[in-house]
Order: structure tokens, then C-alpha cells, then sequence
């Protein structure tokens, strides 16, 4: 598959659960996984407590929809006028590669990196050795299948574990970053501590951040109705703001040198851009087309029938149900300007 390419078919929504598989049962999967929003007992509390479970269960739900609909890069990024879809998201990814100063010879752990998308772009790009933290093991499944596909065997790996435990000595890597992944952290404090203890004196870590921006106002129904609705769509135990990304950053022992919106950056701009929301509003054109309102009909539909005819596994439409709460709040959030996914930051652990 080429460079963040998606399925163009939807054989692996379609695909057959093997007996024994993690959360085989889509459908009581996805109503498992309601119930921590929106059920009788449903709280921040539980949501924090159960998150790892959470986390899978959402992946393991929402991934091959996520290959088919957006590509192996799961992600956002703000656009240049004239600039494609792709090459934003690799351009979003080069540019923390830059700003983390990795380079060949390096070791470099990728957070929460999904099937690996942005790994193999930064491992071509960087010549550095990437290994992805992913407790989720389809995703590792499919991330090492296309790892060799692309060649890239020998620069890119997995490692199975949470970031809030990883299985490697203190100081052993010389950098790291984490794309819209330490979100789903219940606490962010021992998320970045683990990260610091994995870096080597001076090592730096780079990252975009999902936070509710300063706009958000926590008495307005509607602003806390969006919210719910992107951590329901997108399995996050409580969305943040900046202040408390920067105060764990701190309390966990990196030195902040950089951190702001890119987003904010963009729009702000003098040059002409399109919001990082802009895909999921679609347009009629062959790339965006699944994503406008009759696209999203026709993959609802298509679901549908499937699950009907028993081609995809019960349970497929509740999860469609799912990602289309997220998307439609993920762009309310974004066109409001109190919600965005691309908060940047650049910390270093002190020098010995």
C-alpha cells in the first residue's frame, strides 16, 4: 500500500473474527463500550479507571474503519490552499520529526502509534529507529504486516505495552513523540513520567495534544454536549486544556521550550489554509465524497446491508453510530474554536 494510502474496498470491515480474538463480539463490544458515556453508572472516574480496557475495545471497533475512511496516518492537520489531504498529514508528521531533532542513529519511541502510519513516514524521512508503544494487538497485527511491505523491517517496531508501563530500561531511548495519542492517558502525569524515564538525559519529546481550547466554557450546555461527544466518538477519559497539559509536562520533570496551537498558527496566518476539520465535512470529489452527507448515507447503508446479509459481524452499524457522533462534535468543537487536536509541544528532559 502506498504512503498513507486507505483501503479502497471495505474488506476488512467485512472481515471475520477469529475464535478467541479480543473483543470478537462487535456488537456487544460496542454496547459495552456505550455504556461507559452514556449508561446509568457512566463517570470520568470509571472512564479513568477502565481506560486501557476502553481504549482496546474502541480500536478494536473503530480501526479498520479508520484504514478504510482516512488511511494509516489516524490523525489531523491543518492544510495549505493547493496542498492534498496526504500531504498534510505527512507534512504535520515531518514537522515533528524536525522539531525533535531525530536523525539516524537515534532511537526513537512513537506513543500510541496506531497501525504505524506516521512511524514509516518519519523512519524514511528521519533515518531513525522507530519503535510504536500500542497495547492494542490488531493494530501491531497490521502495523508489522505493512511495516514490511514498505521495507521498512529494520527501522520500524513494535513494542506491546501501555505508555503508562513500558518494558524498557531507564534512559534507554534518545527521543520521542506522540501524535493525538496521550489523550486517551487517565493521567497524564504518570504518562509523561514514564516517557521521561525512558529518555536519556537531554532526549526530547514532541507531540500534538487534543485539549479543549480557551473558548471552551465548561457552564455552557452545549460546549460540555460537544465535549462528551468527542470522547464518547473517540474513547477519551476527560478531555484537558493547555494549563493542565503544560502543569503534567512539568510536574513529570520536562523542561516546556516550545508549546502552542498549530491550528490557532494556521488560521492566523496571512497565507490561505483550510481547517483541519475539512475532511470530515467532505466534498464531491472522489477523495472526499465518503465523507459528505450522502457519503456518509451510503457507508451507513453499505454497513447495513452488510451486517444484514452477514458479510460484517453484528454489531458494525452501532459502531458506525459511534464514529459518526465523533465526527460530527470533532467538527462543531473545531468550527466553535473550543476544541482542537493539534496542540504542539516540545519538552526536554535536563541534561545530567
Amino acid at each position: 500500500m502506498a504512503l498513507n494510502q486507505k483501503e479502497s474496498l471495505p474488506t476488512q470491515i467485512m472481515r471475520k473474527r477469529a475464535e478467541g480474538e479480543k473483543n470478537a463480539n462487535v456488537e456487544a463490544t460496542a454496547d459495552r463500550f456505550r455504556e461507559r458515556f452514556d449508561g446509568k453508572n457512566a463517570s470520568v472516574a470509571t472512564r479513568q479507571a477502565e481506560t486501557m480496557s476502553m481504549v482496546n475495545e474502541y480500536y478494536d471497533l473503530a480501526t479498520d474503519f479508520y484504514e478504510y475512511g482516512w488511511g494509516q496516518a489516524f490523525h489531523f492537520a491543518p492544510r495549505y490552499q493547493g496542498e492534498g489531504f496526504y500531504e498534510s498529514l505527512c507534512r504535520h508528521e515531518y514537522f515533528l520529526a524536525s522539531r525533535g531533532g531525530f536523525k539516524q542513529g537515534m532511537r526513537v519511541l512513537d506513543l500510541g502509534c496506531g497501525v504505524g502510519g506516521p512511524m514509516r513516514n518519519i523512519a524514511r524521512f528521519s533515518q531513525a529507529e522507530i519503535v510504536g508503544v500500542n497495547n492494542n494487538g490488531y493494530q501491531i497485527t497490521r502495523g508489522t504486516r505493512q511495516n514490511t511491505r514498505a521495507g521498512l523491517s529494520d527501522l520500524c517496531s513494535f513494542m506491546e505495552s501501555s505508555f503508562m508501563e513500558m518494558p524498557c530500561k531507564d534512559g534507554e531511548y534518545d527521543g520521542a513523540y506522540a501524535i493525538e495519542a496521550t489523550c486517551h492517558a487517565a493521567n497524564k502525569v504518570q504518562c509523561f513520567s514514564e516517557i521521561f524515564r525512558a529518555l536519556k538525559p537531554g532526549g526530547v519529546f514532541v507531540g500534538y495534544e487534543w485539549i479543549m481550547t480557551n473558548k471552551y466554557d465548561p457552564a455552557n450546555e452545549e460546549h460540555r454536549r460537544i465535549k462528551h461527544g468527542i470522547e464518547l466518538g473517540d474513547a477519551l477519559p476527560d478531555l484537558e486544556t493547555a494549563k493542565q497539559v503544560q502543569q503534567a509536562l512539568r510536574d513529570a520533570g520536562f523542561i516546556i521550550e516550545e508549546a502552542f496551537d498549530v491550528n490557532e498558527q494556521f488560521e492566523n496566518s496571512p497565507m490561505k489554509t483550510l481547517p483541519w476539520y475539512q475532511p470530515l465535512l467532505g466534498a464531491y470529489t472522489i477523495q472526499g465524497f465518503k465523507s459528505t452527507p450522502i457519503g456518509r448515507w451510503c457507508t451507513s447503508t453499505m454497513c447495513f446491508w452488510l451486517e444484514f446479509l452477514r458479510l460484517a459481524p453484528k454489531g458494525t452499524v452501532k459502531t458506525t453510530k459511534i464514529l459518526e457522533e465523533a465526527a460530527d462534535n470533532l467538527v462543531k468543537g473545531g468550527k466553535l474554536g473550543i476544541f482542537t487536536p493539534s496542540y504542539y509541544f516540545k519538552v526536554r528532559k535536563p541534561a545530567a
